[in-house]
């Protein structure tokens, strides 16, 4: 359990994005270009690439992201935050999505 002064923390915000390609030579690996409202787009590295085989169909949307995740470094690509997404045992799966009038870089309250 986590109190509401931990769960404040995180920086969630409405990103759009902006260009989606498989990583080569990995199986699940997604490099995205998201903009998160800031003078340049942040990339995402995301393990979603199973749920998307035309990544094409990613680029517009707007999703939720972590945006104060420490960078990581994945497969020597720097990832500066996640998506958000959930998924079940029996792979029903779904990106956390805001209302299309939700502007980018919109924080979550």
């Amino acid at each position: 359990m986590i109190n509401i002064e931990d769960f404040a923390k995180i920086d969630i915000r409405v990103g759009k994005v902006l260009s989606a390609e498989k990583v080569p030579e990995t199986n699940k690996l997604l490099k995205l270009s998201v903009d998160m409202g800031e003078p340049l787009p942040r990339q995402i590295i995301s393990g979603i690439s199973s749920y998307f085989p035309d990544c094409a169909l990613l680029v517009g949307k707007k999703c939720m992201f972590v945006a104060n995740l420490e960078p990581r470094v994945i497969r020597g690509l720097e990832s500066q935050g996640m998506i958000m997404a959930i998924s079940t045992e029996d792979g029903k799966f779904s990106l956390l999505q805001p209302n299309d009038e939700i502007p980018v870089g919109t924080r979550a309250k």
